[in-house]
């Protein structure tokens, strides 16, 4: 009989942490060694599991680059000695995060999931414990002796997401989260069912995990609206050390075409700046040229997004800045799926 596998929960902060002292009614962080205890029925789950928290509990509003790295050293630490992990962060910025951790670990051959709640593992209708037991039972599942699951998810109410596809869409529904663009890649509900046809294959190569852990945090993410100003737009795009834009317009990609704009588009691009272009809209893919006023910004060298997220965008951004790569290089690969963030033109 195989091994069980061996899960090891990594505890950043967020909701999912916290429990109520009753006596005080203040939130206080939740000692994840005592998880079993906590929730008995994970121990009806075919795996062995352990827990590791940050010393300080990091809230979602105060989660940064840095913390990306301190994820990455713990999973670097303990690729060999665990089957798979489960981050558990604060779920306002985990779009962010897990699309981040999924650009910056290479060859990854096992499950990392994502997950959170909206109410704290200790309140009474809780919906922290349901996402932490399916998380990890998902990250636990294997076939043929191989994880189901070999790339960076997020999993939230009853569904499991590739993380760079994923939205945060409700601050106050289960239901937190989307992924306009890709089909989810499991469900729960009386069966847990997984799309096998949506996952890559485990690679059968000797690979090695490869980890990046330099992110170029010079960007911006610059939202059109209609009367936005000239002065507005300038003070943005001439931020000094400014090294990539992401441009969230309207629709297929369309922005205003006066003068002024385009002007300090093309200025920006010229001084060496790199400008993504993605849509504003929850679904759907930019396209550039295909309206007139997006033919603008294709001539002067906006790269356009296709379909993926704002959050994806800026985490592929500050990954690809990172590398020494050509302006077409550069280009090739955003529009490239590199993790599966974004669909094949």
């Amino acid at each position: 009989m195989a091994n069980k596998p061996k899960i090891l929960i990594v505890y950043t902060g967020g909701t999912i942490g916290m429990i109520k002292d009753y006596k005080t009614n203040a939130l206080k962080a939740f000692d994840f060694s005592q998880i079993i205890n906590k929730i008995p029925e994970l121990q009806q789950l075919n795996c062995e599991i352990e827990s590791i928290s940050f010393k300080e509990p990091i809230d979602s509003s105060n989660m940064n680059t840095d913390y990306y790295v301190d994820i990455l050293n713990i999973i670097e630490s303990n690729y060999n000695l665990y089957d798979g992990f489960v981050v558990l962060t604060g779920s306002d910025t985990m779009s962010y995060t897990s699309s981040a951790i999924s650009f910056m670990i290479e060859n990854l051959q096992k499950p990392v999931i994502f997950t959170g709640s909206q109410l704290p593992i200790g309140d009474l209708r809780t919906d922290a414990k349901e996402n932490l037991i399916t998380t990890i039972e998902i990250a636990a599942a294997r076939k043929n002796d191989k994880p189901v699951i070999s790339e960076v998810c997020l999993y939230f109410e009853y569904k499991l997401y590739r993380a760079n596809r994923t939205t945060k869409i409700s601050a106050e529904q289960f239901e937190a989260f989307a992924s306009m663009n890709y089909p989810a890649l499991a469900e729960s509900g009386v069966h847990l069912n997984f799309n096998e046809h949506l996952l890559p294959e485990v690679s059968n190569t000797d690979s090695n995990l490869v980890i990046r852990k330099k992110l170029v945090t010079d960007v911006v993410i610059l939202k059109l609206f209609p009367g936005i100003t000239e002065s507005v737009v300038k003070s943005i795009l001439t931020i000094k050390n400014l090294k990539g834009v992401v441009l969230e317009s309207y629709g297929a990609g369309n922005a205003p075409n006066k003068p002024w704009f385009l002007n300090l588009i093309a200025s920006a691009i010229q001084s060496g700046i790199k400008i993504v272009n993605v849509t504003q809209c929850s679904g759907g893919s930019v396209i550039l040229g295909h309206y007139d006023t997006s033919i603008g910004l294709k001539e002067l060298g906006v790269i356009g997004g296709l379909d993926i997220t704002t959050e994806s965008a800026i985490a592929k951004l500050m990954y690809l800045l990172s590398e020494d790569l050509t302006e077409i290089e550069f280009k090739k690969y955003f529009q490239k799926s590199l993790r599966g963030e974004i669909s094949s033109k």
